[in-house]
């Protein structure tokens, strides 16, 4: 809790060291150099004699101050350097200084448990497949699948998708005709706030339909509030009954999707690229970190299943 104000009062440390260092060995030189010059007396000249034992006393405690400087500077870039390559992600009430793991920022919305290997891919559609995917993979499939029902898609791939991941358009339209956001969630259900959100975006878009679809399955209050605004709220059940209406063929072409290159590994909701496993330089348990560290910071939690 206490580790920003820490690092601050240690940098002011080492800062001191070398302003203490510089001022004693100014404090030396001056001492050995500008009594002599006005040393016109056998008086002064006595005192020129008397200054030269802490001049030299002076120096040689400005010396020590800078070498000790130099070694603690050198220990904490050391320090600094051994957290580099772990993406940590900024505590909300302490938004500045050195970045700390905590619990991730986009688990609330991604998908939080991935196996650290590939799992067995499925050769048929079930519960599992869901499972074993990331959201990215997720959206992929809802995108294909309204593709196979006669609709021109177009993804949100990654960065502020605005509330929406994918648009429909039909042929004889130029705007779109509906929207639909989807949400690979594993056993927390879908609440009437993440519908109400999504009402407001088919609102902002004048749009009187809009598709909800989940891994999970949704509140009461959240399917009467889908029901009465037009909004098409399928549930994981719901979207492997709309898959079970293909044909074998289509089928295996959204399986195809579902397990496209790594799809167990997430992938980070800002850049778009593959997340990589990552380890706490001091210990703990595993999770996943952006690729794009440290440029872009963002990590999940990992759980590891197979």
């Amino acid at each position: 809790m206490a580790k920003q104000p820490s690092n601050r009062r240690q940098k002011q440390g080492i800062q001191i060291l070398k302003q203490k260092g510089l001022q004693a060995i100014v404090l030396g030189a001056a001492m050995l150099l500008i009594p002599p010059l006005f040393a016109s007396s056998s008086i002064l000249k006595t005192l020129v004699s008397a200054l030269r034992t802490p001049a030299w006393l002076a120096l040689g405690i400005g010396v020590l101050l800078l070498g000790a400087y130099a070694i603690v500077k050198r220990m904490a870039v050391k320090t600094d350097d051994s957290t580099e390559g772990v993406a940590h992600t900024p505590s909300p009430a302490k938004s500045r200084g050195r970045l700390k793991l905590i619990e991730p920022t986009l688990a609330a919305t991604a998908e939080p448990t991935r196996p650290t290997s590939s799992p067995t891919p499925a050769s048929t559609w079930s519960p599992a497949v869901f499972a074993a995917i990331e959201w990215r993979r997720f959206e992929a499939v809802c995108e294909a699948l309204f593709a196979q029902a006669g609709y021109t898609t177009r993804a949100q791939l990654h960065g502020a998708d605005g509330g929406v991941d994918i648009w429909l358009h039909t042929a004889d339209k130029e705007k779109p005709v509906a929207v639909v956001q989807c949400k690979h969630w594993q056993g927390k259900p879908v609440g009437v706030k993440e519908i109400r959100k999504f009402f407001g975006v088919m609102a902002s878009h004048k749009l009187q339909r809009g598709i909800y679809a989940t891994t999970s399955t949704y509140t009461e209050d959240a399917q009467q509030f889908a029901t009465a605004n037009g909004i098409a709220a399928m549930d994981g059940p719901a979207l492997l009954a709309m898959i079970a209406k293909r044909t074998p063929e289509q089928q295996q072409a959204l399986l195809a999707v579902a397990r496209e290159g790594e799809y167990w590994k997430p992938t980070c909701a800002s850049c778009g690229v593959k997340m990589l496993e990552r380890t706490p330089s001091k210990g703990g348990a595993a999770f996943w970190g952006c690729s794009s560290y440290p440029r872009c910071k963002s990590v999940l939690r990992m759980r590891t299943t197979q």
